[in-house]
């Protein structure tokens, strides 16, 4: 929906109607009752990953030693995830193993998630489940796959379910603890931290603009000033998911690269 659909629906009848959960499960667009069926959301998604795509094709297309304002800021992009998360975290050599994995994923996740605030798309990609679980499935199979290869199986899963240095009756009751924290509670809250944030994020833009939209449009006198505070409002919230967009992709690869490092460790 668009930002303003919601005031729009509440206008028709003169009154205020707050934004509810439909918003996220929009009708289908093309190729209804198929399996390739494609609403709103999944076009918002499939234009994010095309334009991220497209920008860094142009940028890096013709690489020069002295690089273009395109190439430079590409370069400095893929130079925060390298320095700043994969290799602070995983070191050199494993960083350079999973860097092109770990930097799709941040771009991806920025790129999905800005779309909130772009006027005309005004809903992020990871704002319904599916998206935030199946990077939330990457990431689960990234770390096992990490930690069998470079721990060996033996070592990642004794490392992981018999933590050293506790009595070997603990281990009764913390080896399920570390099992279901680990392979269950890890994907699952990687996938439901993103998801609520971008949910909510843009809940609450739609309810500023709305009951601007209502305030301008469907009150008079002195109410008309309380349009200006949620326009305000609704302003502000427009820089938060800004900066809720770039974090909750820096937070869910950093995340995701320190499940790297423990599976990796030979040693905890």
């Amino acid at each position: 929906m668009n930002l303003l659909s919601a005031a729009d629906a509440g206008h028709g009848d003169g009154g205020f109607h707050a934004p509810t959960l439909d918003e996220f499960f929009p009708p289908a667009i093309f190729f209804e009752g198929t399996p390739f069926e494609l609403n709103r959301i999944m076009l918002v998604r499939l234009f994010a990953i095309a334009v991220m795509l497209l920008l860094f094709w142009l940028a890096l297309r013709k690489g020069r030693l002295i690089p273009s304002r395109g190439q430079s800021i590409a370069e400095l992009g893929l130079d925060f995830v390298r320095i700043q998360i994969v290799e602070e975290i995983l070191g050199e050599r494993l960083g350079r193993k999973y860097l092109p994995i770990l930097a799709a994923m941040f771009f991806g996740i920025f790129a999905m998630n800005i779309t909130g605030i772009i006027p005309g798309l005004n809903i992020a990609g990871t704002s319904v489940v599916a998206m935030p679980l199946l990077l939330a499935v990457v990431a689960y199979v990234m770390f096992i796959y990490a930690g069998i290869r470079e721990a060996g199986t033996g070592t990642f899963f004794r490392n992981a379910l018999f933590p050293p240095g506790v009595p070997w009756p603990m281990y009764i009751l913390l080896t399920p603890i570390e099992f279901i924290n680990i392979f269950i509670v890890r994907p699952i809250s990687l996938a439901l931290r993103l998801l609520l944030n971008m949910m909510v994020g843009h809940l609450l833009l739609v309810l500023c603009f709305a009951a601007t939209h209502f305030f301008f449009f469907s009150m008079s006198g002195g109410f008309m000033a309380f349009g200006a505070l949620t326009l305000v409002g609704g302003f502000v919230m427009t820089i938060v998911e800004m900066a809720v967009a770039v974090l909750q992709a820096y937070v869910f690869t950093l995340l995701a690269s320190v499940y790297i490092q423990q599976a990796a460790a030979k040693e905890h």
